[in-house]
């Protein structure tokens, strides 16, 4: 049986529900943190999905593997509900919902909650990075989306689900990656670990070139990494070249610029820079340490 892949959320869903979890069947109007929730069997016609639904895409086998479970168990974990007029929109459990669906229920155990749009999308994150792992890019676009939302930094999302504010900022980097890798993202035709090599490269074409060839060398990580490190070697031997150049052009000041260069400096006690195109075209540069000494140069250019 292969291992499914996690992303532990801190305390995760329960943060947000309370303990609505463990709340007692028969008590159906219990008071959940600072929300009602109770739990009823509702029609699965009154129930809508999320349209803000982080997962785009629902593996039909798992679907039916599920629905076959549900016929034979029935619902384990009742799905949680925002009552919205008289119908029912699903916070978490869309993969539920639906496998009831294709089992052949009418109704479905639910905790209901009354919740805000935010507290809804937020939980709508948790539950389905944690009960079925969203792909990478369904991760970036929620974590988004929540930054969008919340105004929170990456370091105060990342306290608010459990993660560092490096793993926020790694996923969301993921959407600044050409369509053709994010989509090979989708499909798991390469892991996060060869996008986080990937994202690392600059020039877009290299960066389609690079997931072109690990689909059809089949590349592991490392092999990706040292392809990333070779080509950041060659970008710096090249950022080298015109470093040179410049302090090349430095030196050939005309004799005369050179000489007020050396006098301002002189007059000003800085080391005044000047830079010339070959039109003519140029600028003078006066450095100051502090606001003390931007004061002393002020007061000598309003002398001249």
């Amino acid at each position: 049986m292969s291992k499914q892949k996690s992303f532990p959320l801190g305390r995760g869903l329960e943060s947000i529900l309370g303990n609505a979890a463990n709340v007692d069947l028969k008590k159906t109007n219990q008071k959940v943190g600072a929300v009602t929730a109770e739990i009823a069997n509702i029609p699965l016609k009154d129930i809508e999905p999320n349209p803000e639904q982080p997962r785009k895409d629902f593996d039909e086998e798992s679907l039916n593997e599920l629905a076959q479970s549900i016929k034979e168990n029935g619902i384990i974990t009742p799905i949680t509900v925002n009552k919205q007029g008289e119908k029912y929109q699903i916070i978490a459990g869309e993969r539920r919902y639906r496998a009831s669906k294709i089992a052949g229920l009418s109704s479905i155990p639910a905790y209901i909650k009354v919740v805000t749009e935010l507290q809804t999308m937020e939980m709508a994150l948790i539950e389905n990075i944690q009960r079925d792992d969203l792909n990478a890019i369904e991760i970036a676009l929620s974590l988004k989306a929540l930054i969008d939302e919340t105004q929170l930094s990456p370091a105060d999302l990342g306290k608010k689900i459990g993660k560092s504010r490096e793993t926020v900022i790694n996923y969301m980097r993921l959407l600044k990656l050409p369509a053709e890798v994010q989509i090979a993202l989708r499909k798991d035709e390469i892991s996060m670990g060869h996008a986080r090599g990937i994202v690392s490269v600059e020039d877009e074409a290299k960066q389609i070139e690079i997931v072109r060839r690990i689909k059809e060398e089949n590349l592991s990580v490392r092999q990706v990494e040292t392809i990333v490190a070779r080509l950041k070697e060659e970008e710096k031997k090249v950022d080298v070249q015109p470093k040179a150049k410049k302090s090349k052009a430095k030196k050939q000041l005309p004799e005369y610029h050179t000489e007020v260069r050396n006098k301002l400096s002189n007059a000003f006690s800085s080391n005044v820079e000047i830079t010339r195109s070959q039109r003519g075209k140029g600028a003078i540069s006066i450095p100051f340490s502090n606001d003390k000494d931007f004061e002393r140069i002020v007061a000598l250019l309003k002398m001249l």
